[in-house]
């Protein structure tokens, strides 16, 4: 299984499928966060579909580049097929595209006690990094 770049058309079932995984805050649009990826030089939404199925989306992630590091947004599996080895094709993917763009080193975020997913991305050797992430709202 491939993932492949989504286009704008896959909007709607991309943030059906965040939705249902519990990736969405009510202060981050999650079709802008899609509209953003897709038409920006440096980002897109990576997506795997079932065979045959065009329609059907079973898992995505967001990745880009800040030109000194990629990061990963969205990593998403259908609930029920969660732990098949779908996330870690995604994540194979993102890695392979941040490649391919010659960035030396990938991050991602994970919220405080989400212990499953920590376990996760510690299974593909990723590991906490001794720093703090700051930030503030720009719209405020």
């Amino acid at each position: 299984m491939q993932a492949v770049e989504l286009s704008p058309a896959d909007a709607p079932a991309a943030v059906g499928l965040w939705e249902a995984c519990g990736l969405t805050r009510p202060w981050n649009d999650p079709v802008s966060d899609f509209t953003r990826a897709l038409g920006g030089p440096s980002s897109t939404v990576l997506g795997l579909r079932a065979s045959g199925d065009g329609a059907s989306l079973l898992g995505t992630v967001m990745v880009g580049g800040d030109g000194h590091r990629g990061w990963v947004y969205y990593l998403a599996v259908r609930p029920e097929l969660q732990g098949q080895g779908l996330g870690r094709v995604l994540m194979h993917a993102a890695d392979d595209w941040l490649r391919e763009r010659d960035l030396p080193k990938i991050q991602l975020m994970v919220r405080r006690g989400n212990d499953g997913v920590v376990a996760f991305y510690e299974r593909l050797g990723y590991a906490i990094q001794d720093v703090l992430v700051l930030g503030r709202r720009l719209d405020d």
